[in-house]
């Protein structure tokens, strides 16, 4: 039987990741299998996951997903000795309309689970207030259940002590206290942290995390804490279409933005993933039916992009007879051209007429749901799609037809359509789940 937990805070940038992280080393240290899982639709924290236990981590998302859904993907769990489910934000930290099965909170998915949430607390700058905001969180939502709390970048002994004895009088368990470490402090950028696989010292940054916990955290009682959790083995709940049955798939630094979750259904359904780097010039599989391009950075590789012909050319002649489609950075490579921060015009592959530029930030973000004027691959006119949109670039351009109607969380129509154009397509949202 797994032992489930749900790392949480009371809002971003706490440590949850650092946490999350850490504890799974540390216990795969110990010769546990952890599964760790990420709540909510940051699609970087999964790789960091995988290389602190060796196993795929996925998202769930309870604004994008039933819960027949969510179920399947966390049955993978069930070989596992703990459970680890990493929040976003703070632990209830959702959007004003409920979507398919909550709101997109943390807390959904704790609920749902019925797992208890390991509070990460930052108390700089306070003392027995911290101990308020706990009870506050713990008591907020019958049903949520708040297993103890883990302080981190603690002061000093005197602070560390005043915050634990007013934990204390307000019955909440505390696992462990984190003095400030900046040597374990996770690189980031403006979509959030480096990804994983740019960082070459990830293993070793990791080690050091798990070895600064273990120093400073209960770890058994952290584990004792944790729910008892046997799940069945679940039918596949995500009934997802792949694009195609042999689809070229943009993947590289500039390129790597896509549910693992996706993958694995497209993989499960029969398709064949046939992975090429833009960033090395490569175009996509003459073999293949189908060609993804996924978010990622381009905007940090505009001008190699814009130089390699080979990629160009190999994507306009596979656009010629076969569907090609964007997400987010890659719609913007597909669309005429990206301006970068330093104001700078870069030709981009031309099979549809988005210009976007990054010397004018603007910030997209929330979750998407769009209703296609058009088909795109894998999906038919009229598909209901839920996504989330994440970037810092500003529209010049988007003249040509319109893919979808597309909603904010609130229900307002956006102007972040996408666009379609002979057999090219391409959106602002990452795709996450079909309504069904």
């Amino acid at each position: 039987m797994a032992a489930g937990l749900v790392i949480s805070a009371p809002a971003s940038g706490v440590g949850k990741t650092t946490l999350t992280l850490a504890l799974a080393r540390a216990w795969r240290n110990r010769g546990l299998n952890v599964q760790c899982f990420k709540s909510g639709p940051d699609y970087i924290d999964p790789a960091f996951h995988a290389a602190a236990t060796g196993r795929s981590s996925v998202n769930v998302d309870s604004w994008a997903m039933d819960g027949a859904a969510i179920m399947h993907l966390v049955s993978r769990g069930a070989d596992a000795d703990v459970v680890l489910a990493e929040g976003s934000m703070g632990l209830f930290d959702g959007v004003a309309a409920r979507g398919v099965s909550g709101t997109g909170a943390t807390a959904d998915i704790a609920q749902m689970l019925g797992w208890p949430v390991v509070l990460v607390i930052d108390p700089s700058g306070q003392a027995q207030t911290a101990a308020a905001i706990a009870a506050g969180l713990r008591d907020y939502r019958p049903g949520v259940r708040l297993a103890g709390v883990v302080l981190n970048r603690v002061a000093s002994p005197r602070h560390e002590d005043l915050v634990r004895r007013a934990l204390s009088d307000a019955g909440i368990a505390v696992f462990g206290a984190l003095p400030r470490h900046a040597e374990i402090s996770l690189p980031k950028r403006h979509l959030g942290l480096v990804q994983a696989e740019e960082q070459a010292e990830i293993g070793k940054l990791i080690d050091e995390a798990a070895r600064f916990v273990a120093e400073h955290v209960d770890l058994d009682a952290v584990l004792r804490s944790a729910a008892g959790w046997s799940p069945q083995a679940a039918a596949n709940g995500l009934d997802v279409t792949p694009p195609g049955q042999r689809i070229a798939l943009a993947r590289d630094a500039a390129f790597s933005f896509v549910y693992p979750h996706m993958l694995e259904a497209w993989r499960a359904a029969g398709a064949e993933i046939l992975p090429f780097s833009p960033l090395a010039d490569e175009a996509p599989d003459a073999s293949a039916d189908v060609c993804w391009l996924p978010g990622g950075y381009p905007e940090l590789h505009a001008g190699k992009i814009a130089a390699n012909a080979r990629l160009r050319s190999g994507l306009r002649a596979f656009a010629d007879t076969r569907p090609v489609h964007g997400e987010c950075g890659g719609y913007m490579v597909l669309g005429t051209a990206l301006t970068d921060a330093d104001g700078v015009r870069h030709e981009m592959a031309g099979l549809l007429g988005l210009e976007t530029s990054f010397a004018k930030r603007r910030m997209h973000l929330g979750y998407r749901l769009a209703e296609l004027a058009a088909p795109m691959p894998g999906h038919r006119v009229g598909a209901r799609l839920r996504g989330h949109e994440f970037h810092y670039s500003t529209i010049l351009a988007q003249p040509d037809t319109p893919l979808a109607v597309v909603h904010d969380a609130t229900g307002a129509v956006i102007a972040e359509t996408g666009s379609r154009r002979g057999h090219a397509t391409g959106t602002f949202f990452h795709l996450i789940a079909e309504d069904r």
